[in-house]
């Protein structure tokens, strides 16, 4: 089973990776953006990894690794 950290702020502000392992949404309503986007890029032949102002934070062939890379990277206590 994988595992997953959802941290709060004194604001009462989550971070985490989103999982439906956990209800978010019984304790209120959700706000929710995105840390980055992982796609394929044509020209490079190979899965990048994207911060939201559009800088490569990691890139591999496989999508999969990318994967894991955002897992391991932005699943942090």
């Amino acid at each position: 089973m994988t595992s997953f950290t959802l941290t709060f702020d004194s604001s009462g502000t989550g971070r985490g990776l989103y999982t439906e392992a956990i209800d978010l949404a019984a304790i209120g309503a959700l706000e929710i953006h995105r840390a980055t986007t992982i796609e394929f890029n044509n020209a490079r032949q190979g899965w990048e990894v994207r911060d939201n102002g559009g800088g490569i934070l990691f890139a591999n062939p496989s999508r999969s690794a990318c994967l894991e890379w955002e897992h391991e990277r932005f699943n942090q206590p």
